[in-house]
């Protein structure tokens, strides 16, 4: 008897459709956090709460290997930087740290460590986990010169003048703390936050000039260093501290952590009080223990403990993933929850239809911020749960993640309280019909005219997975179609500026630079513009892949379903999806308004066009990139593919000439590579290939 939750994927495994279910659901609210944090600098959860998002993709993956995917947030080290601000290399990369969400968890670590180093166990320094945003700042010839946020990991953004307005960054380095002459290159990473005290003082500000409050204190530290006006970062009186060297060139010899924090303070640096060594893994248990109980006792937000070796020599030896060192560990603090009262359940709508049900709560302070709202993901689990408006409910903040309704507590609901029904009706102004399809778990609305899934479309269209449009946001997008001035994202190309100069909160100024975003957008590259259609199924990945094929939209456009099926990367299920958005005549219509509007349909040399100036090595064979690479972002090595006239498809088969596996690459993938003999190639033997075309 076959089991409803599971069905046959294309290669004959199984695949769980409630885990596939799950992940989808996770990656999307990755992708909106992404989007609140880098296009809208509005951001609703910390870094730290957005990477414990993460950790569960990769646990669910890691559960079912056959739903990974190339373009999975759980291959991301952290967020892609903002156009916004000119972009940094760094010179040692930003590595994220590995979680350690309880106890068993953090032994585990240790034991692991133990076996590294043959049984022995090494002093480890314990810090407290800030809840603010990590930057690097960079002292040559002890003069600062750049100050960069984490970025990617390996590419940050430039904020030093933001950086200069912090009290507790030094501009010069003073030479009595080196012992002799300062570094010839001195960089300090840290932490970027704003106190308890700093933050109370600021909604109180708001309050009084009857402005929206803030939502946090790390929320508002990293708004408040992403400023364009310095002088806005000056007022919100930020703090730092200093925790860990990076690129250093010259200066003295240290033998260990602990010596390089004693540098940093006598440099001028803020280092935390709260640090200690010791030399026994249950100790650090006790440490861990203490802080979670008393965290609230600071007069700044800490949402952890971060471990490390101290010893600088074993480090090396222990070594790093490309995401995370080995020879450290953030021991999260566990979910808070608290009781509060649930007004009502109502329904939001996305860009497909997709109808959300969520909660509407008496605001509460859970997991170290505000909560008004929760979600419920779907019918099926507002039914699960039983949770009934007028209830008094459990929400928690899931490792400080996402705020969410756990169920409700019977003995004080209250008599004749009746269960929710999911609405019949959209919630647009056209009230049109839900549908609920059988075998779905999701309820859609199905009107193409729903003024919400226009207003969605848009907002993805101009977002930074699309043609990444600075400045047309939600509030921007939801004045234009209110005014009637754009009824689809093609219309955004005509507009004026005395059109927009009668929209609230727009000047002349900031009407042009929307108006040269907007223009600039023309000439995107054909991945973004393929996946700025809002085409289901279609990602970055499969937008490469069609890139690499075609060449142009219209190609694309003109090749029927199984011609798209035959492009590596683009299975049945994404080309009937691609195949059916073409074939109505209102998406047809929306292609030749962007013609008109002289959008370019063939993409610049991203477009998956092979560089006439590289020796064309890979010509006709397909390399698939899976995991995590050192030297190359995925969409680098892609183009580097390309380039020499190989393909870069998502997925592996028996046509495949070679998958590149670099860290926590995807386990179907691999699986895949041994069942076709297709060559597994490690980062080194990638770069061998891109130079001969040879294994």
């Amino acid at each position: 008897m076959t089991d409803p939750a599971r069905a046959d994927a294309d290669d004959g495994a199984d695949v769980d459709i409630e885990a596939a279910e799950m992940i989808a659901s996770l990656r999307e609210q990755v992708a909106y956090h992404n989007h609140r944090y880098h296009a809208l600098d509005d951001p609703e959860i910390a870094d730290g709460d957005f990477d414990l998002l993460v950790r569960e993709v990769r646990r669910l993956e890691g559960e079912h290997p056959e739903l990974a995917t190339d373009d999975s947030p759980s291959e991301d080290v952290g967020g892609a930087p903002s156009a916004t601000f000119t972009p940094v290399r760094h010179a040692v990369p930003m590595t994220s740290l590995d979680n350690a969400m309880n106890d068993p968890e953090l032994t585990a670590w240790g034991e692991r460590l133990l076996k590294s180093l043959g049984g022995d166990m090494p002093s480890v320094v314990c810090e407290l986990k800030i809840d603010g945003l990590a930057v690097s700042v960079r002292y040559e010839q002890g003069r600062m010169v750049q100050a960069a946020t984490r970025g990617d990991g390996r590419v940050g953004e430039d904020v030093t003048a933001n950086v200069r307005t912090i009290a507790d960054v030094p501009d010069r380095l003073p030479s009595g703390a080196f012992g002799g002459d300062v570094p010839g290159v001195f960089e300090v990473r840290g932490e970027v936050y704003m106190s308890t005290s700093a933050f109370e003082r600021l909604n109180e500000a708001a309050a009084a000039a009857e402005e929206r409050l803030f939502v946090n204190p790390r929320n508002s530290a990293a708004g408040s260093l992403r400023q364009k006006d310095a002088a806005v970062t000056a007022r919100r009186q930020l703090s730092f501290w200093a925790y860990q060297l990076g690129d250093v060139q010259g200066g003295p010899t240290l033998a260990s952590h602990h010596e390089s924090l004693d540098v940093l303070g006598a440099a001028g640096f803020p280092v935390n009080p709260n640090i200690v060594v010791l030399d026994d893994l249950s100790t650090v248990v006790e440490r861990c223990a203490y802080w979670q109980e008393h965290r609230h006792d600071l007069d700044y937000e800490i949402d952890g403990v971060v471990i490390k070796v101290d010893d600088l020599a074993i480090r090396a030896r222990l070594g790093a993933t490309s995401r995370a060192p080995r020879w450290a560990i953030a021991f999260k603090f566990p979910p808070e929850e608290r009781t509060t009262v649930l007004h009502d359940i109502q329904v939001s709508v996305g860009r497909t239809g997709r109808a959300t049900p969520f909660a509407v709560l008496e605001p509460v302070f859970v997991g170290g911020s505000t909560v008004g709202l929760a979600t419920l993901h779907n019918e099926d689990q507002v039914a699960a749960k039983d949770v009934r408006p007028g209830d008094t409910v459990i929400v928690r903040k899931a490792g400080d993640v996402i705020p969410e309704v756990v169920g409700p507590m019977i003995t004080a609901r209250a008599a004749g309280a009746r269960p929710w029904r999911f609405p019949t009706t959209c919630p647009c102004a056209l009230a049109s019909t839900l549908v609920r399809l059988e075998g779905e778990a999701d309820t859609r609305c199905v009107e193409p005219a729903c003024p919400v899934q226009r207003d969605q479309r848009l907002i993805h269209f101009a977002s930074r997975g699309g043609l990444d449009i600075e400045g047309l946001g939600e509030r921007t997008v939801a004045q234009l179609t209110g005014a009637g001035l754009v009824e689809d994202a093609a219309d955004i190309y005509s507009l004026t500026v005395d059109e927009l100069l009668t929209l609230d909160g727009f000047g002349q100024v900031s009407a042009t630079k929307l108006l040269d975003a907007i223009d600039a957008s023309r000439h995107s590259s054909l991945p973004r513009l393929l996946v700025a259609l809002g085409i289901k199924h279609l990602g970055p990945t499969a937008a490469w892949a069609l890139a690499s094929a075609f060449g142009s939209l219209d190609a694309v456009m003109s090749t029927g379903e199984e011609g798209l099926a035959e492009v590596d990367g683009i299975g049945p299920t994404i080309a009937a999806s691609i195949d059916a958005w073409f074939s109505l005549e209102s998406n047809r219509g929306f292609i030749e308004k962007l013609r008109a509007a002289e959008v370019d349909f063939r993409g610049e040399a991203a477009s998956g066009a092979a560089d006439d100036d590289v020796e064309q090595v890979l010509e006709g064979r397909s390399v698939v990139v899976t995991g995590t690479l050192a030297g190359f972002s995925r969409d680098e090595a892609a183009a580097a593919i390309v380039a020499r006239g190989g393909k870069s498809p998502g997925s592996v088969s028996a046509k495949t000439y070679a998958v590149v596996a670099g860290d926590g690459p995807g386990a179907s993938k691999i699986t895949q590579a041994e069942r076709h003999g297709v060559r597994v190639l490690d980062e080194a033997g990638f770069e061998r290939l891109l130079q001969t075309g040879e294994l």
